[in-house]
C-alpha cells in the first residue's frame, strides 16, 4: 500500500467504525460506467455533504492491496450483481489536492508538477521494471506499465477544484492543472486501456472556457443539475428518520435545522455533516466548517451587481427567486452578474435551488443563521434593523400590542419591497417574513397555506417544546385590518390547525396604496386572540 497509489481501506474502515449511513449505492452506479464511454464521472457538492467519505469508500472497494470484503459484505452494493466483478480489481491512485496545496506552502506554483512525481515516485516501486524516476509526466508512466502488464487504473481526484479556489487569480497554474488532467484522462484509444474509471469530487463543476466545458469526456452531477446521484448529494429523508429513531433525535428539529435541499428525483436533501454533529453531540446548531464562513458569504452578497442586495433581501423573507445558471464559468472570479453569484452560492450551499422552477432560496434554518450573520457585517442598515428586531416584533403580537406591530411590519416592507414592487402583494408577504425573522426558532412557518375555503396568508405553527400560541396572518391593502380577520373566520382557515391544542391568535393586517403625504402606505393591525 501507498500514499497515493492503492493507499487500502484504513480510512474507509475508520468511518465505518462511527455512525454511518449507507451511501455505496453510489458504487453500483459507477461500476455500471466502467467499460462504456461514460466512465469518468465528476461529482461536486458544497463542503459538508461528504464528498471525501465517498471518495475513501470508492478507494476502499475498487483498491486491489486489500481486501474489503468485510467492510462492504453488509451493506447495499453487496447485493447488486456488480459486487463481486469489481471488488479490489485496480489498482487504485487517489489524489487529495488540497493535500499537496497544504505541502506546498508558498511553491503552490509547483503543485502540478509535484503530483507527478509523488505518484510517479510511488509506481517506480512498484512497477520497476515499467517506470523509474527519470519519467516526469504521469499519464505516460500509466502507458508504459500498462503496455507491459495490463494493469488498468481507477483514479480518485479529491477536491478537484482547489487550484481553482486557492489559486484563483493564477491562471498560468490553472491552465497547467487543466492540461494535466487533460493528459490523463484524454479520450484517445491508448489512455482508455489504461484508465479503467474515474471519479472526481469538488465543490465547483469543472471549468468553463466560453460555454465548453475544460473535460469534455466527463460526465458532469453537480448541485444544479444531479441527475440520477441526487440520492448521493445528501442524507434523504428516509436515511436522517432512521438516524433519529436510532439515537433518540427530535426530527422535527433536524428538518427545521438542516433539510431544505431538493431535486427532481430527490424532494428532501439534508446536510450530512451537520446532521451527524446533531446526532453525535445532541444539539441543533451551526457545525458548517470555519472554511467558507459568513465572511466570505458576506463578500459575495455585497457585490456591485444590480439586484443582488434585494434578491438577498427578499429570499431572506422566505422567497425563490429564478435565477439563470447558464452564464457561470465554475470559478471563483469570472462574476458578471447577479446570476454568476447566486450560482456560486448554490454549489457552496448557501443557497438550494429547485431545478423545476429554476429557482434558488435559503434552505434551512443553519443557512439562515449564516446571512444573518453576513447581513450584519454589512451595511445594510434597514435589513439589520428589521432583523435585530424581529424578537421584539414577536413578543408585541404575543402580547397583542397592535400599534407596534404595524410600525415594525412598516418599516420591513420599506426594507424589502423596491419602489417598483411596494404594493405587490408578494411583497408584503415577504416583508412579514423578514419582520418575524426569529420567528422560525419557534414556528414551522407556511406561506399560502391551504386551510378551509381558501389559503391562508401565512401560517405560524408552534413547533413542540415551546410556549408561543399558533397564529394566522392574512394580509390586505386598501381595506382594513379588521376585514382581514372577518376573511379568517368566514373561509374557516383556523381549521386547518384543528389538531393543534393551544391558543391561536388571528393576526389582520392592511395597509393603505391611496394615503397621503405622513399617512403613505400607512399600515394597520388588529389581533384577536382565541
Amino acid at each position: 500500500m501507498g500514499v497515493y497509489l492503492n493507499p487500502g481501506n484504513d480510512a474507509f474502515r475508520q468511518i465505518r467504525n462511527g455512525i454511518y449511513v449507507d451511501k455505496t449505492g453510489l458504487i453500483d452506479y459507477i461500476n455500471g460506467t466502467i467499460g462504456t464511454p461514460f466512465n469518468l464521472t465528476c461529482f461536486s457538492r458544497p463542503r459538508r455533504f461528504g464528498k471525501s467519505f465517498a471518495a475513501m469508500m470508492l478507494s476502499a472497494y475498487y483498491d486491489r492491496s486489500c481486501d474489503s470484503g468485510e467492510l462492504f459484505s453488509d451493506l447495499r452494493i453487496a447485493g447488486t450483481a456488480s459486487y463481486e466483478n469489481h471488488l479490489n480489481q485496480y489498482d487504485v491512485i487517489y489524489l487529495d489536492i488540497t493535500w499537496f496545496i497544504s505541502r506546498a506552502g508558498t511553491s503552490v506554483c509547483d503543485v502540478v508538477s509535484e503530483i507527478q512525481t509523488a505518484v510517479i515516485d510511488e509506481l517506480t516501486m512498484a512497477f520497476p521494471d515499467c517506470v523509474n524516476h527519470s519519467e516526469t509526466f504521469l499519464p505516460d508512466a500509466l502507458l508504459k506499465i500498462n503496455r507491459k502488464t495490463k494493469e488498468r487504473f481507477f483514479v480518485i481526484i479529491d477536491e478537484w477544484d482547489a487550484l481553482f479556489r486557492e489559486a484563483k487569480d493564477d491562471e498560468k497554474l490553472q491552465n497547467s492543472y487543466i492540461q494535466f488532467l487533460r493528459g490523463l484522462f484524454k479520450s484517445g484509444p491508448a489512455m482508455k486501456s489504461v484508465i479503467a474509471g474515474a471519479y472526481m469530487t469538488g465543490i465547483l463543476p469543472i471549468k468553463k472556457y466560453g460555454t465548453q466545458s475544460a473535460l469534455t469526456d466527463f460526465k458532469e452531477y453537480s448541485m444544479v443539475d444531479p441527475l440520477a446521484l441526487s440520492e448521493y448529494v445528501g442524507f434523504t429523508e428516509q436515511e436522517v428518520q432512521m438516524l433519529c429513531d436510532k439515537y433518540h433525535v427530535d426530527f422535527d428539529r433536524m428538518k427545521q435545522w438542516y433539510d431544505g435541499y431538493s431535486f427532481a428525483d430527490t424532494d428532501s436533501v439534508y446536510s450530512p455533516n451537520s446532521v451527524m454533529g446533531a446526532v453525535n453531540f445532541g444539539k441543533f446548531k451551526s457545525y458548517w466548517t470555519s472554511s467558507e464562513t459568513y465572511e466570505s458569504l458576506k463578500d459575495y452578497i455585497c457585490r456591485n451587481f444590480d439586484g443582488l442586495k434585494d434578491t438577498i433581501v427578499r429570499m431572506l423573507g422566505g422567497q425563490r427567486e429564478c435565477v439563470d445558471i447558464g452564464t457561470f464559468q465554475n470559478d471563483m472570479t469570472s462574476f458578471h452578474s447577479r446570476d454568476d453569484i447566486l450560482t456560486l452560492l448554490i454549489h457552496l450551499g448557501y443557497l438550494a435551488f429547485d431545478e423545476r422552477e429554476m429557482k434558488a432560496y435559503i434552505p434551512n434554518q443553519e443557512v439562515s443563521d449564516a446571512f444573518r450573520l453576513a447581513v450584519k457585517g454589512t451595511d445594510w442598515k434597514e435589513v439589520n434593523q428589521a432583523l435585530s428586531r424581529s424578537e421584539t416584533l414577536l413578543k408585541a403580537t404575543v402580547n397583542q400590542d397592535c400599534e407596534a406591530v404595524a410600525a415594525a411590519l412598516e418599516l420591513a416592507h420599506e426594507t424589502c419591497a423596491s419602489t417598483l414592487s411596494y404594493n405587490d402583494e408578494n411583497s408584503l408577504s415577504c416583508a412579514i417574513m423578514l419582520a418575524y425573522y426569529t420567528a422560525q426558532n419557534y414556528y414551522e412557518i407556511v406561506r399560502e397555506l391551504p386551510a378551509g375555503k381558501g389559503f391562508a396568508d401565512c401560517a405560524f405553527i408552534p413547533r413542540r417544546n415551546t410556549d408561543k400560541p399558533a397564529m394566522m396572518i392574512e394580509l390586505k391593502c386598501d381595506r382594513t385590518a379588521d376585514s382581514a380577520i372577518q376573511q379568517i373566520k368566514d373561509r374557516r382557515y383556523a381549521g386547518r390547525l384543528k389538531d393543534y391544542a393551544g391558543e391561536l391568535l388571528l393576526v389582520g393586517i392592511n395597509y393603505d396604496k391611496k394615503s397621503k403625504g405622513k399617512e403613505l402606505k400607512r399600515h394597520t393591525c388588529v389581533i384577536e386572540r382565541i
